[in-house]
């Protein structure tokens, strides 16, 4: 691991300038590129205290050996270069927004005597019409298999085109009308272009003027009594009405726009982007990428934008190609800081004007938020996977038993973490792991007592000093049980514990597992080093000697052990960093709820207190029968009185004292 002061620039060397730079390590490979504005804040940047870096950036800048720089002209070159760099490098610390797969479009071969409708993935080419991307190649088959009832083109390749035009005879979609059969003559190269610019046309959107020409012939033919051509007008007119079903519209205007929202934590970012198209969505796709730096979500914006474009772009082997790949709009969470260098980029891109912005309002607005969800949603699912996999779960444990030099695997994982609004409301929650998965059934939570007033470190104290006390007192149980006095009832002991040779931890009466019967082989508190210290000196205290104790702190995911000065640093794509940042979320999730629980009761149970005449019962009886202060507010006097032991005095009492604003916990639900 190289120290960064051992190849930092000389002062005053870095000119102050855009540009783009690369950091090399000891074999001259390059493992980050960047670009920026002013060279010299950025660089330096890289060169402050280790500490207060990100942990992604700081291992970038511990394996790097070097770094070297190009000054450009504009930042719109710094911009383009840097793209090329990453493309030709593929730096490792560089987030790279790659499908796993490549994505289907819909082409139409307009180059072409014959133009051949067809999937295709791949570059584009000149003369050729693009219409995508599609999620899945099945979407573009079911697309075609609609319309080719109402725009009969050719789908089939070359060699079967000219086979057929050489026996003379159509193949099975000329027979059955889903093929106009050009191979044989039924129509002419101008009768098939005109189909096929039709097909075209409804494809880029003009599907109302389509619809309502069949229309216009459906009932024309009717009215000369053509029935049959009538039936078939109306066939067709359903099955452009279905195509269209498939394709809802998301943006009445027609637009052309691609929709980008983000999901993230510290680690990682799932991007979500929706093609949208002639106002209609026409595919999807979703990443999920580590996250190299501190980036925030206007930084990860720009990288998106940069990389995502630039091979788009990229796709196309000639120039001129045409194609709609760069939209006309961009719509994003947060504008870059460099937006208007990224707009003039993208309009290059796409030869006329493009616009980047965030939607404030309407259709626009609500559609980035059905983004954002996916967003979230993909992220939660990747999540999820990544969690239930039992081989990255085993690693994840083998690999904590390693950093953390345990005699074994922590096969029981606890976590504690603290919740409270400025001192007030303190709790706190325990959560468990067994095997690298939530134990949801053993999850406790504490409402903090004498540590409240002393800060977190004291509040991780009491509830690691309370769970353990409470496991000696069980294990306490346990060692009774192996004597029973003659004068104790068969099935219990004089102090009720389980009989001699019951399994140990199992509750008498209930038959179940005592709360806290079973030790952790790994206690994690959510902190640094004073909190680690402080759960430590508690176990200390208790005699707990067989319980490891870690602190992990949430802005740069290091892992503090007790009294010790410097974190444990975890690989960035540790498995064993991945699980402990579950087992932490888990806890500070458990205990924002039970924090949000207490304060509600708080609030819902003030809103009544000045109410003359009411009682905890009727309080109670009034909050249970409407089942939020909002929705008591208003109701009416009559409504109120029903309620059992309220009468018209008191039910006038309690609605002029919620609507004269004494209440102050609107909404909050019992």
């Amino acid at each position: 691991m190289a120290d960064p002061s051992t190849y930092r620039p000389p002062p005053g060397t870095i000119p102050d300038a855009p540009g783009v730079y690369k950091f090399r390590d000891a074999n001259r490979g390059v493992v980050y590129v960047g670009k920026a504005k002013s060279l010299r804040s950025r660089l330096n940047s890289y060169f402050a205290d280790l500490a207060g870096l990100h942990p992604r950036t700081r291992q970038m800048v511990t394996t790097a050996a070097s770094v070297e720089w190009t000054v450009v002209s504009t930042e719109v070159e710094a911009l383009q270069l840097e793209y090329n760099w990453i493309k030709e490098f593929d730096p490792r610390f560089n987030v790279r927004y790659r499908d796993d797969k490549s994505y289907p479009v819909l082409a139409v071969t307009l180059n072409e005597e014959f133009p051949r409708l067809h999937v295709y993935r791949g570059p584009r080419r000149r003369g050729v019409r693009y219409f995508g991307p599609y999620a899945h190649a099945w979407a573009i088959r079911e697309t075609l298999d609609l319309l080719l009832r109402v725009f009969p083109a050719r789908t089939c390749s070359s060699g079967v085109f000219k086979r057929h035009a050489q026996m003379g005879r159509p193949c099975l979609l000329g027979y059955i009308d889903k093929c106009s059969a050009p191979c044989v003559g039924r129509v002419s190269p101008e009768e098939h272009r005109e189909i096929v610019g039709d097909f075209c046309d409804f494809l880029a959107g003009r599907t109302d003027a389509m619809v309502k020409r069949l229309e216009r012939e459906m009932n024309a033919a009717a009215e000369e009594l053509e029935f049959e051509r009538a039936a078939r007008l109306r066939d067709d007119l359903g099955a452009l009405r279905r195509a269209l079903e498939k394709q809802a519209v998301v943006l009445g205007d027609g637009t052309d726009a691609d929709v980008v929202a983000f999901a993230q934590d510290e680690l990682e970012a799932s991007v979500q982007v929706f093609h949208v198209r002639g106002g209609r969505v026409r595919g999807q796709r979703g990443w999920v990428v580590d996250r190299v730096e501190d980036a925030d979500t206007p930084t990860l914006v720009d990288q998106f934008v940069t990389q995502f474009y630039g091979l788009q772009a990229e796709s196309a082997d000639v120039p001129g190609v045409e194609t709609t790949l760069v939209p006309r709009e961009v719509l994003v969470p947060e504008l870059p800081a460099d937006a208007a260098v990224l707009e003039g980029w993208l309009s290059d891109l796409r030869g006329s004007r493009v616009q980047l912005r965030v939607p404030q309002r309407g259709d626009k607005r609500a559609l980035m938020e059905t983004v954002a969800r996916n967003a979230a949603e993909a992220f939660t699912q990747h999540k999820l996977r990544r969690a239930g996999d039992l081989t990255a779960r085993s690693a994840a444990l083998q690999e904590l038993q390693e950093a953390l030099e345990l005699d074994t695997a922590p096969l029981r994982i606890e976590c504690t973490d603290i919740s409270h609004v400025q001192g007030t409301d303190v709790v706190a929650s325990l959560v468990v792991f067994e095997d690298g998965l939530a134990r949801k059934s053993e999850y406790r939570r504490f409402a903090i007592r004498e540590g409240a007033q002393e800060g977190d470190v004291a509040s991780i104290a009491e509830v690691v000093r309370r769970r353990f006390q409470a496991y000696l007192r069980e294990t306490a149980k346990d060692a009774a049980a192996e004597v029973v006095p003659d004068a104790v009832p068969v099935g219990a002991t004089a102090d009720g514990a389980a009989p001699a040779g019951s399994p140990p931890g199992i509750d008498l009466e209930t038959g179940r597992p005592r709360k806290f019967a079973y030790p952790p082989n790994l206690l994690v508190v959510d902190g640094a080093g004073p909190q680690a210290s402080a759960a430590a000196d508690v176990l200390a205290e208790l005699g707990v000697t067989d319980v490891a104790v870690v602190g992990l702190a949430k802005r740069l995911e290091e892992v503090w052990l007790p009294h010790d000065p410097d974190p444990v640093i975890l690989p960035r794509t540790s498995e064993a960093l991945y699980l402990l940042q579950r087992v932490r979320d888990e806890a500070h999730r458990f205990a924002v709820a039970y924090h949000r629980q207490k304060r509600s009761k708080r609030m819902t149970a003030s809103a009544l207190d000045d109410v003359p005449g009411l009682g905890q019962t009727r309080r109670a009886a009034l909050l249970k029968h409407f089942g939020s202060v909002r929705k008591l507010r208003e109701a009416t006097v009559e409504e109120i009185s029903v309620v059992p032991g309220v009468g018209r005095r008191t039910a006038e009492a309690v609605l002029a004292s919620l609507t004269s604003g004494t209440a102050s916990s609107e909404g909050e639900t019992t």
